[in-house]
């Protein structure tokens, strides 16, 4: 029985025994998740700035490009779907989140605080020192956001799911908060854009 159709039914009807259970965190995602850690390590451990720039452009730049494609594609559509559709929908993509936001968040995080480190923009007398600051708080925001809401209401939607009778209106309203904060922290990383863009030219 897929989502959809058991979904369908109502709030207190069971559900068959056979259905596949979610995997909550998906375990094939997890070697790629450890290697790009461990890149972000190996970068840190030896201070390579090719590889601390590589990881952090990486890691921004798809945090960004994620959050904006949840917020401002993936939202409106999800918004026009049914609570069943909806479902069948997060039962395929909350998963893979859980263990994509962190990893990228992490890449993100790590490598540009080394970065700004090796490159004298946490010493006070920097030229970059405001813009570096203005970043860490921007950013420092959206990872409270993306790992204090974002995440949490990704497991929600998870454990609710694998119920034996969901309850498909609180499933809507924990999507619903997913979608809205992921629009929010895209919108945020656009003036991260202009930060770094800045902090490049200089």
């Amino acid at each position: 029985m897929s989502v959809a159709e058991m979904l369908d039914t109502t709030r207190t009807t069971s559900v068959a025994p056979g259905r596949e259970r979610i995997q909550i965190v998906p375990l094939k995602g997890l070697p790629f998740a450890g290697g790009a850690v461990l890149l972000v390590l190996v970068a840190i451990a030896t201070n390579w700035r090719w590889l601390l720039m590589f990881a952090h452009v990486v890691g921004g730049g798809l945090w960004t490009a994620i959050d904006l494609f949840v917020g401002l594609v993936i939202g409106p559509i999800m918004g026009r779907l049914s609570i069943p559709a909806r479902a069948e929908f997060s039962s395929k993509f909350m998963p893979a989140m859980v263990v994509i936001m962190p990893t990228l968040v992490t890449m993100n995080l790590g490598s540009g605080f080394q970065l700004a480190r090796q490159l004298g923009n946490l010493s006070p007398s920097s030229p970059n020192h405001s813009w570096v600051i203005a970043s860490m708080v921007v950013v420092g925001i959206m990872a409270t956001i993306a790992l204090g809401v974002l995440e949490p209401a990704n497991i929600a939607v998870l454990f609710e799911m694998n119920k034996p009778a969901p309850n498909g209106e609180r499933i809507a309203r924990l999507m619903k908060r997913f979608i809205y904060t992921a629009g929010v922290t895209g919108i945020m990383q656009l003036a991260t854009l202009v930060i770094m863009t800045r902090l490049a030219s200089r």
